[in-house]
């Protein structure tokens, strides 16, 4: 048996942690994600992705880390 090809088109969206995902381009974000300008294929979307989340830590804990780094614990 074959899938049917996804013709539906899709937008890229982002939450405050900095973490991309896709949705339906017919339909709001969820709660905590707004779109992006990126709406096509699921490919296309997922190509974006792919290219400009290079870091997968979430925002939060890279600040952490970046704050550990300036500041390193005294002994």
């Amino acid at each position: 048996m074959q899938e049917a090809e996804d013709t539906r088109l899709y937008r890229v969206v982002i939450n405050h942690e900095e973490q991309y995902s896709i949705w339906f381009a017919d339909r709001e974000p969820p709660l905590g994600w707004r779109s992006l300008d990126i709406i096509g294929s699921k490919a296309v979307c997922l190509e974006h992705i792919k290219l400009v989340w290079t870091d997968m830590r979430p925002l939060s804990l890279r600040m952490h880390m970046q704050k550990s780094e300036a500041s390193p614990p005294t002994t």
